[in-house]
Order: C-alpha cells, then sequence, then structure tokens
C-alpha cells in the first residue's frame, strides 16, 4: 500500500505563481507515488481577519484551482478542513502538549511580534502550528510537500508526534517532509529577498493565477532587475536567478539553455520572453479552471470529506483512549 501524502493551502489573498510551482505543480506529479489527500485549510485562513464572502468564494476558488492544475479526484481525495471537526479536537489536545516557547520560535509569530508587538497578535497566530500539526497527524501522514519557511512548522510535529508517543504509547507515525529544490521558494517581483506572497502589500510582488496576459506583461516589465546586462544564473543576481527559475520551471528548459538563448540579449528582450511563457501556460489553465462549476467542485469536496471522516474518527478514537476520555 502506497504511503499517506497530505498537503494544503490557505483560502486568502490570490493564489500566484510561486503557490503553483512551489507546491501544486509538485502535488500534481506526487499523486501517482502516494495516497494523496490534499486540503483547502479555511481555519488557517481566519487566524487573521477575513471578509465572510469573500472568504467562502476563495474556499471554491483554490479548489478549483487544484482541479485545473490537475489534481485528479480519481487519484486523490480532497475536502475542506473546517468540514472535518477532528481537525480541531486533535489540535486542542496537542496544544496541551505544546510548550509556549515552541511557538513562539515559529518563524511568522516571531516576525509579526516583532512588527507589530504582542499585544495585537490573535491567540490562533500563535497556537495555528499545533491546527497544523493535527491536520498532519490525523491521517497517519508519511509524507508532508512543503516550502522550505515551512520545514520548522513539519519539525514541531515531529517533536508533538513523538511527545504524544512517549507519553501515552504509538499512536502517530512521524512525517517526513519533501522539499523541492529550485521550485521550492520562489522570490518576489519586486525584492528577490523576500517570498513571492499572496498578502502581499503590492500585487507587483507576485503573478496571480488569474491574472491576464496584459496584467502579466506590466507585471514582468516592472519587475526588479540586477545591476548589468547579462543575462546570467548567479547568486549575485538574485532577482534574475528568480526570474530564470520561474522561465524553466514553466518552459521545461535547463537554465543554461535559456540563458544560452538569451545571450547577447538585454534583460527587456529577456523579460519579454518570460511574460510571454508566463502567459502561454495560465492560458490553458485559466481556460481549465473557468470550465469547473462550483457544483463539480462542491461534489469533490463533499466527496472527499466522506472519504477522509472515517479515518479521522477513528484515529480520534485512539486518541481518546489513550489519554483517558470516553468516546462512542
Amino acid at each position: 500500500m502506497s504511503k499517506r501524502l497530505f498537503s494544503g493551502i490557505q483560502p486568502s489573498g490570490n493564489l500566484h505563481l510561486g503557490n503553483y510551482l512551489g507546491a501544486i505543480q509538485n502535488w500534481v506529479k506526487l499523486q501517482d507515488e502516494y495516497e494523496a489527500i490534499f486540503c483547502v485549510v479555511d481555519l488557517h485562513a481566519i487566524t487573521v481577519p477575513q471578509d465572510p464572502v469573500e472568504l467562502r468564494k476563495k474556499i471554491i476558488e483554490v479548489a478549483k484551482i487544484y482541479l485545473a492544475a490537475g489534481i485528479d479526484p480519481k487519484k486523490s481525495t480532497m475536502f475542506v478542513q473546517s468540514h472535518i471537526s477532528e481537525h480541531t479536537q486533535l489540535a486542542w489536545i496537542l496544544s496541551t502538549l505544546t510548550k509556549i516557547t515552541e511557538l513562539e520560535r515559529m518563524t511568522q509569530f516571531k516576525d509579526k511580534s516583532q512588527k507589530d508587538g504582542k499585544e495585537g497578535i490573535g491567540a490562533g497566530l500563535l497556537t495555528y502550528p499545533t491546527l497544523m500539526a493535527a491536520d498532519i497527524l490525523l491521517y497517519d501522514t508519511a509524507v508532508v510537500p512543503v516550502g522550505e519557511d515551512q520545514v520548522q512548522h513539519i519539525e514541531l510535529t515531529r517533536v508533538l508526534a513523538r511527545r504524544f508517543n512517549e507519553k501515552f504509547g504509538e499512536t502517530f507515525v512521524i512525517p517526513e517532509s519533501i522539499v523541492g529544490k529550485k521550485s521550492a521558494r520562489i522570490m518576489g517581483l519586486d525584492d528577490p529577498t523576500k517570498k513571492m506572497s499572496k498578502s502581499a502589500a503590492s500585487e507587483y510582488n507576485y503573478i496571480a493565477l488569474t491574472d491576464d496576459a496584459e496584467t502579466v506583461r506590466k507585471k514582468i516589465k516592472k519587475a526588479v532587475t540586477d545591476s548589468g546586462s547579462e543575462i546570467v544564473y548567479s547568486d549575485s543576481k538574485p532577482a534574475l536567478k528568480n526570474l530564470l527559475n520561474i522561465f524553466a520551471l514553466l518552459y521545461d528548459k535547463k537554465l543554461e539553455a535559456i540563458a544560452e538563448e538569451y545571450a547577447g540579449k538585454n534583460y527587456s528582450d529577456f523579460k519579454n520572453g518570460l511574460a510571454e511563457v508566463i502567459i502561454n501556460f495560465l492560458s490553458p489553465f485559466q481556460e481549465r479552471l473557468k470550465n469547473i462549476s462550483d457544483e463539480e467542485v462542491l461534489a469533490v469536496l463533499r466527496a472527499g470529506a466522506e472519504k477522509v471522516k472515517p479515518l479521522a474518527r477513528e484515529k480520534m478514537h485512539q486518541v481518546f483512549d489513550k489519554i483517558g476520555l470516553i468516546s462512542y
């Protein structure tokens, strides 16, 4: 039997090329190797304020993006996190085993508290790594595909699984993280030192998966570049390195071949070529996205929830029994 894989994306902001190249593209390949479970992690999204109407739309949109990108419901299971109440049950139990200092070391909380101060941060932002751990441990997950910035959360998940197992007996599988190489971290178009982010203040940070051709050309034209004009893949040129990574991952060509193709040409020529490569990828993707109805995606999500519900229920029966709670 195949090992089980679990991953998910929050339905907030605009999903972008970084989400696709850093996660979803890899998921499509991995669903042939593992028993794959993909979740729309809506409960994680509400750690920061959300407009209810917009949140509902985004949940559907993210699920449609999964399907349009190639997640196959015949091979994989898709569902919405909040539809399985065992996620929050297990998160609470894990939180009783988690040390506050462990949560305060998490990068997102640390960055946010240093920027805004702890007084203005909700408890959900502090404790959401325990919910993420519950998402993973609930399904005896063996592998979790993540970007480099999420490895810290998988390490905490592993710590909590071991801690529970040592205290109450073998219950949880200890998951491993899978981190892609170049695709693991696509950086912002406006700042190559920071990850491309769907919550970025500027829309010129990312290429949204729903951007039209004119918007793509405009954003790539404005993307920052390094000094000089030579098209080379080098750590000394982080902006160009990032753009070349995007080019190679979408064009399915080696970096050296792309650099050779643009030898003697300037940044403007390179950017024009990159914009067309992105548009050639997005056009058929957006056509597939447009043809997926709300009814179709809701049926997939309902079927997915029905499929994972027995797994979640059985795991919580085990947990309740181990810690001395009564389950029915």
